[in-house]
């Protein structure tokens, strides 16, 4: 019994002594290791945005209970499954292995600014801006900026045909989506074109 349970006690004792072997403790790895740094950076990222949404929600509005729900409710449960799924990740990249350790290479910063900014571009061009005079330029022209901004993030991918393909999908979808069948009342068109 006493063999049996040497390597669980042999990391709390100052040197380890199991069978003929002593290893220091100086010797010794660490007890936990990350073994994938993208994915315990990622489950970092989930739980502490997913926190932070939980506490606005729960400190900026009225929550409420499962049988009455205030506003705050829904987002407090999105922020704590958020948080629930950060913890699962991290849990995983300190237990299970990665082939190649899942090192966190350079940051992409073309790609994060062509998204970002395809996100920003989408809704000036969609709603304007009144303050500096912009008007709004409509649902499909915010559609076709928003993808052909996204699609230079990988400039050796992009072309013409694929834009075209893609916003005009997406554009169609939209405006089905939210004009026809749930009659939002956005504008469509550019300014000069709407009746």
């Amino acid at each position: 019994m006493a063999f049996a349970c040497a390597p669980v006690v042999a990391p709390f004792q100052a040197d380890s002594v199991i069978g003929d072997n002593v290893v220091p403790a100086l010797q010794r790895g660490p007890l936990l290791s990350i073994k994938s740094q993208k994915d315990f950076v990622s489950g970092v990222m989930f739980t502490v945005t997913g926190a932070a949404f939980a506490w606005n929600a729960a400190t900026a509005y009225t929550v409420g209970s499962a049988g009455q729900m205030g506003p705050g409710y829904f987002p407090m449960v999105l922020g704590l499954v958020l948080v629930l799924l950060g913890g699962f990740i991290m849990f995983f990249s300190l237990v299970v292995e990665t082939p190649d350790g899942g090192s966190i290479g350079e940051m992409a910063w073309r790609p994060l600014f062509c998204i970002l900014g395809a996100n920003v571009v989408f809704g000036v061009l969609l709603g304007g801006l009144p303050m500096f005079g912009l008007p709004s330029m409509g649902l499909i022209v915010a559609i076709y900026a928003l993808c052909g901004l996204a699609l230079l993030a990988d400039p050796n991918r992009f072309t013409l045909r694929r834009w075209l393909v893609l916003a005009s999908i997406l554009a169609s979808g939209s405006y089905l989506v939210f004009i026809k069948l749930l009659s939002l009342t956005m504008p469509v068109w550019p300014f000069f074109v709407n009746p």
